[in-house]
């Protein structure tokens, strides 16, 4: 089961938070938000099928977020938790740490923001355009 969700970069895309990364329905982003890869996501987490849903609230599920920007592409991999809600309609969070709250849609990633390749940021930062695969097995 796969959900796909589309967005942009921002000029302030600086990808240096250590244990998170994001991508928010909201039109802007500060220099504060360094998990924040992408921004106007068409998509939210309160939006994916039920059924996409109770997939990734499986302990044992792998979750994969492959993100495509220009001709950069990141491979995050990651768990399910029994506590992931999906209920939040403004961004979504892949998480390092096994912290759950409604943004969460992965944890125990092997990747956050400032893990990824310098050439893929500075792509999202020139704001290329960004499509999200989530993957649940």
């Amino acid at each position: 089961m796969e959900e796909v969700v589309r967005a942009r970069g921002h000029e302030n895309v600086s990808a240096r938070h250590a244990s998170t990364l994001e991508l928010t329905s909201d039109d802007y982003l500060t220099p504060a938000g360094d998990c924040i890869l992408a921004v106007e996501a068409d998509r939210t987490p309160a939006d994916f099928d039920p059924g996409f849903v109770a997939a990734c609230r499986d302990a044992d599920a792998t979750i994969t977020l492959t993100l495509d920007a220009g001709d950069q592409t990141e491979l995050v991999t990651g768990r399910g938790h029994p506590d992931l809600a999906f209920e939040n309609a403004r961004s979504l969070v892949c998480r390092t740490s096994e912290y759950v709250d409604d943004r969460t849609v992965m944890v125990g990633t092997d990747k956050a923001a400032a893990d990824l390749d310098r050439a893929f940021v500075d792509a999202l930062a020139e704001e290329a355009e960004l499509t999200g695969i989530l993957r649940v097995e």
